[in-house]
């Protein structure tokens, strides 16, 4: 197992020179480190104009590790050998170590570097990546990578208070500057790297600071165990450590290298569609900071707010009059901690009247509406108070609740209503007061609280009666002047009251086609199940000359080789009925179009290079017809063997795939044609972008987006 890590970038207001003095303190010997035990140098290297200077070390650590172990492993310490690169003109360090002891057992590599801030010369950023990679440890993989993640996590936050430790001391030393690196005058002679008056700062690598500069990479992490991001991003796609401690609130090094890998896998797949920080941080921390969890989770939300076109919900949505008159809840100020205050007077609503009356579409549209409302008051919220505002707090009236609303059908929706959001809204809830629960509420609990992550329960605060007025109660987590009149208090608040719906405005009733509740239908894409052996295909004819194919599709599950060919002939379309798919505007059945006996280069023709796309990637392209006659997109499931031109899917392979369902794979599309008339922008930018998919690789750049048509 791998284990990776990728640190924010950590800012030291310092000049780099200074960083590099207080750098150098730190050796022959660091009290403030006491894991290092000492190195020595195994090679040096310096320019004759002294801008570059490179030591390579062997560095021992101390391991903190149970005696057993060590005793099984037959040492105290292990060795490291690191290399520094320290350049003067370019005003950087770059420094790498990896393991020497057991390094075929166990591979640790670690990359720090020092280099200045982009947007200040006086200030010098951190960064650090590291690996480690256990392959074998006479049994004992999992306690060795345990204890290599605890000594990472102790260490690195000690390693940045190290360098700020000397800084201050340098200051009050009275050394606040210490000049760049200048080229020496020419026929000056070489002074060992000490040229342009950089004597003090030179030596950040040099002898002394041999053995402690692998402390360097201890102090940023030598024994770096779990952990670090494989590709860097540009500098304007870096996370700051001072932004995720002010936006995001207080990670652990780890979680904040959680978010950064995910976020980095999120850039390579979905480009030009990236969540905020604060979303996919939602996600983490839903599935307690799992890479792997928490991305099959963001990303099956994402392709749900895409279908379903949720991001524009706030602008598109407008509540029925009926609703905003009888649905008792709305936004009310904010509770102590600054999170805005939700309050429903569930007790109040009629919801067997709302659901007959509006329908089931309605209500969680609504409820959509508010969770995002809700995220956007978090925003504003953290912004006001200067604190990060994570989520929000919903108090829950139940004065008047009875058996009515336990009426089954809204039961039902309500159910739904909560699977939804907790699939797409983790961590968006902060706390839940529910408030005067009647004796009723315990069979509503049983019937609702399976529903609900654990991590959610934990947050409901339930009251009965009127003990919610003492200790303990509103007063601990609202300030008296917001408590609302009907709850005892002195606020007047604008929640509409409720109240029953007359039945004449109840809706005629239509009989359940399905056992979900079906989000709204306008949506733009279709879905499709694709078995190995049957591809999915759609044909676009094509009666003129040049004209732009435009493609968007999600692959929701399994592994996609995606293909668009070319006829001259007219496909005969058949259809192979799938197995039920959850509840969608076109999960009907699979088509094939290819004939049979068509031969490739002779019926038809590969006009664009098949594109392996992995689960979970959202994929946009465009391709510029040449001829007239028939266009065929083509997904057909991804194997070894599925590059090869020759190896079509054919109707005789269908009930052989039909029998391994792990061979099912599940994609979600959309497409369409636009004449060159209406495409904005010119042909040839849309050809400078069309290159057999190799510049798609999976997703849409920027500047591909841009050369895509926008209607």
């Amino acid at each position: 197992m791998v284990q990776k890590y990728q640190s924010p970038v950590r800012v030291y207001k310092s000049p780099f020179e200074l960083v590099m003095a207080a750098y150098e303190k730190r050796f022959p010997t660091c009290p403030l480190i006491p894991v290092f035990l000492g190195s020595s140098i195994l090679s040096e290297y310096k320019s004759k104009d002294g801008a570059m200077h490179v030591v390579e070390r062997s560095c021992r650590l101390s391991v903190d590790a149970p005696r057993l172990l060590k005793k099984i492993a037959g040492v105290e310490f292990v060795c490291f050998v690191q290399k520094n690169t320290l350049n003067w003109k370019d005003r950087t360090l770059l420094i790498e170590a990896r393991n020497e002891t057991f390094n075929n057992r166990v591979l640790v590599h670690e990359t720090c570097s020092y280099s200045v801030h982009p947007d200040n010369e006086d200030w010098t950023c951190f960064e650090q990546s590291a690996s480690l990679d256990i392959k074998s440890f006479f049994g004992f993989e999992s306690t060795v990578e345990r204890i290599a993640m605890k000594q990472y996590t102790t260490n690195i936050k000690k390693g940045k208070e190290v360098i700020e430790y000397y800084l201050n001391e340098l200051i009050s030393q009275g050394i606040t500057h210490i000049p760049r690196w200048k080229p020496p005058a020419l026929g000056s002679k070489d002074r060992s790297g000490t040229a342009g008056g950089n004597l003090n700062s030179t030596p950040a690598c040099g002898r002394e600071s041999a053995g402690h500069s692998g402390q360097s990479t201890n102090r940023e992490q030598l024994a770096m165990p779990s952990l670090s991001a494989e590709a860097s991003t540009p500098d304007a796609d870096k996370l700051h450590a001072d932004y995720i401690e002010r936006y995001l609130g207080h990670l652990t090094p780890l979680q904040e290298s959680c978010l950064i890998q995910l976020r980095q896998w999120l850039q390579e797949t979905h480009k030009g569609k990236i969540p905020k920080d604060e979303h996919i941080l939602r996600f983490l921390r839903a599935r307690d900071f799992s890479i792997e969890r928490a991305r099959d989770m963001l990303c099956q939300s994402l392709t749900w707010r895409k279908q379903y076109q949720v991001d524009s919900i706030l602008e598109t949505w407008q509540a029925p009059a009926l609703l905003e008159e009888y649905y008792a809840g709305g936004w009310h100020y904010h509770d102590k901690d600054g999170r805005p205050l939700y309050i429903l007077r569930l007790g109040q609503m009629d919801t067997k009247g709302l659901v007959k009356a509006l329908g089931e579409e309605s209500l969680l549209r609504h409820v959509l509406s508010i969770n995002e409302e809700g995220q956007k008051r978090c925003e504003d919220n953290t912004q006001e108070f200067g604190r990060p505002i994570r989520n929000w707090t919903c108090l829950v009236d139940l004065e008047g609740l009875n058996m009515r609303h336990l009426w089954r059908p809204g039961v039902k929706a309500l159910l739904r209503i909560i699977e939804v959001v907790e699939a797409n809204y983790p961590e968006t809830l902060g706390r839940l007061l529910i408030l005067r629960a009647p004796r009723v509420f315990p069979v509503l609990w049983t019937l609702v609280s399976p529903f609900i992550n654990e991590n959610t329960r934990q947050k409901f605060l339930i009251y009965s009666g009127n003990n919610y007025q003492g200790a303990g109660g509103l007063l601990d987590y609202l300030d008296k002047e917001v408590i609302p009149d009907f709850l005892g208090g002195e606020c007047v608040c604008s929640i509409p009251e409720g109240g029953l719906i007359p039945k004449s405005l109840y809706q005629i009733e239509e009989p359940e086609t399905s056992d979900h509740i079906r989000l709204w239908t306008e949506t733009i894409y279709h879905s499709a199940c694709v078995l190995k052996g049957a591809p999915h295909e759609m044909v676009v004819e094509i009666l003129e000359g040049e004209s732009v194919i435009t493609w968007d599709f999600d692959i929701l599950r399994g592994d996609v080789l995606f293909s668009l060919f070319h006829s001259k002939r007219a496909p005969a379309t058949r259809h192979r009925e799938m197995a039920a798919l959850p509840s969608s505007p076109a999960a009907g059945s699979n088509v094939q179009l290819i004939d049979k006996g068509w031969v490739l280069g002779s019926d038809y023709s590969q006009v664009e290079s098949p594109l392996v796309c992995r689960e979970g990637e959202s994929v946009q392209g465009s391709h510029v017809t040449r001829w007239p006659g028939f266009y065929i997109l083509q997904w057909k499931v991804h194997s070894p063997s599925s590059c090869s031109s020759s190896s079509l899917a054919r109707v005789d392979d269908v009930l052989a795939s039909l029998q391994g369902s792990s061979h099912k794979c599940k994609l979600m599309y959309y497409f369409e044609v636009l004449a060159s008339e209406d495409f904005r922008g010119s042909m040839s930018s849309l050809e400078s972008c069309n290159s057999g998919f190799s510049q798609f690789s999976g997703v849409t750049t920027s500047s591909q987006s841009s050369s895509l048509v926008s209607r």
